[in-house]
């Protein structure tokens, strides 16, 4: 799927021919779900680990239980204690709420219009919700949409991986590294898949 994107990256870049060398093909592959979904995910997950968040995610889930996911309107209806009971903070519970009402207003938009919408235009629209910044938008264009050209700079894993690639001291500053990353336009996205990779190999 990804392939004519690894040849071009490789031809043009030295440090992205040896991590796609060493890690093989990009198994990246977008999770088809509204982007509703994704942000109250994306709130559950932040500053925790993914099993604690996946936890607080199945109680969410099982409050509704005749619905797959919990409808925005659900949400809406459900009284603070129910939501905290999950394991949401005040702070979460306030943020999922308003992922909620800008859903139904029509602010975060449903997958088919956020395909019609480019990059930019998504992240102008989403960091106006409570709970979402920057690095949220671009991991919901990344995780969820399939955007191939997105480098999300502020990124610990993809920073570190950077460091790590090229034997460095201290990680880049995010606004020197997307300027950095313009090279690798307009696969991005891939770029930064190869480097949370090597990150995770120097875990090992």
């Amino acid at each position: 799927m990804h392939s004519e994107a690894e040849a071009e990256l490789s031809k043009r870049c030295p440090v992205m021919r040896r991590l796609i060398k060493a890690h093989g093909p990009c198994q990246l592959a977008a999770q088809k779900r509204p982007p509703y979904e994704a942000l109250v995910s994306a709130v559950a997950h932040q500053q925790l680990h993914a099993n604690a968040a996946e936890a607080i995610l199945r109680r969410f889930r099982a409050l509704f239980p005749k619905s797959r996911f919990p409808k925005p309107e659900q949400v809406l209806n459900a009284r603070d204690e129910e939501l905290r009971g999950c394991g949401f903070s005040t702070g979460k519970m306030l943020a999922i709420r308003d992922i909620a009402a800008k859903t139904l207003s029509g602010q975060i938009p449903g997958r088919a219009a956020a395909l019609r919408l480019g990059d930019e235009e998504l992240i102008e629209r989403l960091v106006a919700v409570r709970g979402v910044g920057r690095w949220t938008v671009e991991m919901l264009l990344i995780f969820t949409l399939g955007r191939p050209d997105v480098f999300p700079s502020d990124d610990y894993g993809v920073r570190n991986g950077w460091r790590v690639v090229k034997g460095l001291e201290e990680m880049p500053k995010p606004k020197a590294f997307r300027e950095l990353a313009e090279r690798w336009q307009p696969h991005r996205t891939l770029a930064a898949w190869y480097l949370w990779r090597a990150a995770d190999a120097a875990k090992g």
